[in-house]
């Protein structure tokens, strides 16, 4: 049975220019084991990739136009580049065919100094700065 449309004046139609996300993204789970940065940056590498998901952006327009650091977007790019759902050359990037399944991502809990001055970045940065304020 097919219901009609909310909106039925404003039906989306599909142009020559199109992105899409399998459903598989969200409902395999891989929208999940994403933070919030990785995930718009994994919408904007599908919306700017042509039909075999290659992009040319670099990366100072990327942290531009979705108001990131340098620093968030590498830990991000990173991250989707470890969970195989992007790859990059340095220069392009491409949005991967899905994986079987996502990948999961183990992180052991942080507890003794050394594991926060090592894996925590609010102690990483905090660190940073009180080095640079010494000089």
């Amino acid at each position: 049975m097919s219901r009609p449309p909310i909106r039925p004046d404003r039906v989306r139609t599909v142009r020559t220019a199109f992105a899409a996300i399998p459903n598989r993204f969200l409902h395999d789970g891989f929208f999940a084991s994403l933070g919030h940065v990785e995930r718009s940056l994994y919408l904007f590498l599908v919306i700017a990739g042509d039909r075999r998901g290659v992009s040319y952006y670099g990366h100072e327009r990327i942290c531009s136009t979705l108001e990131i650091d340098l620093d968030t977007y590498l830990a991000a790019r990173n991250a989707l580049v470890e969970l195989d759902l992007i790859a990059t050359d340095g220069v392009r990037f491409q949005v991967l065919s899905l994986p079987a399944r996502p990948h999961t991502r183990s992180r052991a809990a942080l507890s003794t100094r050394d594991d926060f001055e090592r894996a925590d970045p609010a102690t990483v940065r905090n660190l940073l700065r009180e080095a640079l304020d010494e000089r």
